[in-house]
């Protein structure tokens, strides 16, 4: 848990610095990438994941030690052979589970949120699930696990397996030539994301697009079908909790609905978007038909607002961060229940966004929550007046403020929401 906080205070800073590249390049570039409230959605969703992924909030059903320990044959001696062979190894099984997240119904819950922007840039790459509770992919592992690659080179190579995935998911690089023919480039992945139905469930690679040439998933981006971001049936929020769920939502519902008890059973494993027949015809839902024509969700909403949007990210994050800075002092239960206030923040702001009265409920349950906090740590916020000296009575003045701003914008300066068609917005 420290180990991987660690990394991530670190990494985290480094991502901003490049989206705010991005960003001015954009800019003086005059392509319009970044949507206010959709980046913020974006960083939220990457806050409450890696929140997620520090908290040890994940269950693995069974793990790779338990493989490597039961099917190892090998001993490779080699150091840097091994950790080519980890990093080879992980990017396969990388191309299986997403695959099989874009094409089994119940696995798309667990993508889905990556997809849910209609935006393609830096940000939305930290758009990653919070719903993932259950690692069950875990046996894509064991062609490793057999060839003797220890635990200690996985857990290495998987951050950065993972982390170098960041970069392409941007609309500035165009072709990159021979390159093209060996890795995961922008032009790649932007198909991936596209719901356009020439680009649907394509280039599935993590890093090396080998993968998908071999399995028969490969699709070059084309210039007379210029990508349409985001998911087919749109999800209308900037809350990433709401997102998380809503395609399981879906299929719970779905289930209880259907006379029949087979569908009510193979609902979960069947095709992405499969309904039976009986629920969808009496229950249909807004799937895309006209890709080109679909105006993008955004919502009206006040400078003040926008501003106070902004700084609850940012607070948000440096609680984050001074969380993962002090995670060996502090103790377990009390861990977890910062992460709770945390993950309440980013439901609270981000409903606010959308002008849901969702916003009000949640901020009251985070005063609530951090005061407690606070009282049981003995009238301090975890130590922070050792940071900095007036730590404790800023964090008072923030649940407060935090509770008052809320009400006040849901009474009296509610975003509403409005339809965006031209493309080449920017940020604010």
């Amino acid at each position: 848990m420290e180990q991987y906080a660690q990394i991530l205070n670190y990494a985290i800073p480094f991502f901003l610095v490049l989206i705010a590249i991005e960003y001015g390049a954009s800019c003086f570039m005059h392509i319009g990438v970044n949507r206010l409230f959709d980046t913020i959605s974006s960083l939220s969703s990457g806050l409450t994941n890696v929140i997620k992924d520090v908290l040890g909030l994940v269950i693995v059903i069974v793990s790779y030690k338990w493989f490597y320990n039961h099917f190892a044959v090998f001993t490779i001696q080699s150091t840097w052979m091994l950790y080519v062979l980890a990093f080879i190894g992980i990017d396969f099984a990388g191309y299986w589970v997403h695959r099989w997240s874009h094409e089994i119904n119940v696995f798309w819950n667990r993508h889905i949120i990556h997809h849910s922007s209609e935006e393609y840039n830096l940000s939305c790459a930290l758009r990653q699930s919070v719903s993932e509770i259950f690692a069950l992919f875990t046996f894509t592992y064991i062609p490793m696990a057999i060839i003797g690659i220890p635990v200690e080179i996985i857990a290495i190579v998987g951050p950065i397996q993972l982390f170098a995935q960041f970069w392409y998911h941007t609309r500035l690089i165009g072709n990159m030539g021979w390159l093209e023919h060996i890795i995961v480039t922008p032009s790649h992945h932007r198909v991936h994301h596209s719901i356009n139905p020439e680009y649907m469930d394509k280039n599935y690679s993590q890093i090396f697009i080998i993968w998908d040439k071999i399995f028969g998933t490969f699709q070059p981006e084309m210039k007379d079908v210029p990508p349409v971001y985001g998911v087919t049936r749109a999800v209308k929020t900037w809350n990433p909790w709401i997102i998380n769920y809503q395609h399981l939502w879906l299929l719970f519902k779905d289930a209880w609905r259907t006379n029949s008890w087979w569908d009510k059973i193979r609902i979960w494993v069947m095709p992405t978007g499969w309904r039976p027949t009986d629920v969808a015809e009496k229950y249909p839902v807004p799937y895309t038909k006209d890709i080109y024509h679909r105006p993008k969700y955004d919502v009206k909403a006040s400078g003040f607002l926008k501003i106070w949007s902004s700084l609850q990210l940012i607070l948000t994050m440096l609680l984050m961060m001074y969380l993962f800075n002090n995670i060996g002092d502090i103790a377990p239960a009390h861990i977890l229940y910062y992460g709770v206030f945390l993950f309440i923040s980013v439901f609270a702001y981000t409903s606010l966004m959308d002008g849901s009265g969702l916003s009000v409920l949640a901020e009251s349950v985070k005063m609530l929550l951090g005061i407690y906090l606070y009282l049981s740590n003995g009238n301090s916020w975890f130590g922070l007046e050792k940071t900095i000296s007036f730590g404790n009575t800023f964090m008072i003045a923030y649940l407060i403020l935090s509770m008052v701003f809320t009400i006040y914008f849901y009474l009296a300066d509610r975003p509403v929401e409005e339809d965006v068609t031209d493309d080449l917005l920017v940020m604010g």
